[in-house]
């Protein structure tokens, strides 16, 4: 939290001292508190600052968003339910779910998609083109098989429309 107030007291100052904003960025900030906490903090080139969960910003940001809040309860759920002990699977796990998040807003290719994962022991790496190509796959496989067992429900009904949860 410390370094974020820092960087939003300097863009707020400069917003101040001239009437403009040289800093026309907003930023995510990533960290671990000293508990090993994760945190997400955003710094709004007007020097606020707000912690979040999961964010997006930049362009088509507000779709991304919107997915995040519909589909963030929901896996934290199925998350904590599933593989609570497994800290890799987790991992895996949550970047599969940004990387859902994602394919609302650009095409199924890995050449459009940067994935930087950060953890306390290892710190910060970037993951590479062919793990972001092997993980949209799955996601992909995922997703059409999902709508393939909606359409299956849907035939074998009696005429009402069939239901589910689709959790990709």
């Amino acid at each position: 939290e410390y370094i974020t107030r820092y960087i939003a007291s300097v863009q707020q100052k400069y917003t101040q001292s001239g009437g403009v904003r040289p800093f026309g960025i907003a930023a995510l900030v990533i960290g671990f508190d000293p508990d090993g906490k994760p945190r997400l903090y955003q710094t709004d080139p007007s020097g606020t600052f707000s912690e979040w969960k999961a964010n997006a910003i930049g362009r088509n940001s507000k779709t991304v968003s919107e997915f995040l809040e519909k589909k963030y309860d929901e896996f934290i759920a199925l998350d904590e339910g599933k593989i609570a002990a497994n800290e890799e699977d987790y991992e895996n796990e949550t970047v599969k779910f940004a990387i859902r998040s994602l394919l609302e807003v650009v095409e199924s290719s890995a050449k459009n998609i940067d994935i930087a994962v950060m953890t306390k022991e290892k710190g910060l790496r970037m993951l590479e083109e062919s793990e972001v190509e092997a993980i949209v796959a799955g996601v992909e496989a995922e997703k059409k098989a999902s709508e393939e067992a909606k359409k299956g429900q849907g035939a074998a009904g009696t005429g009402a429309a069939a239901g589910g949860v689709n959790i990709s």
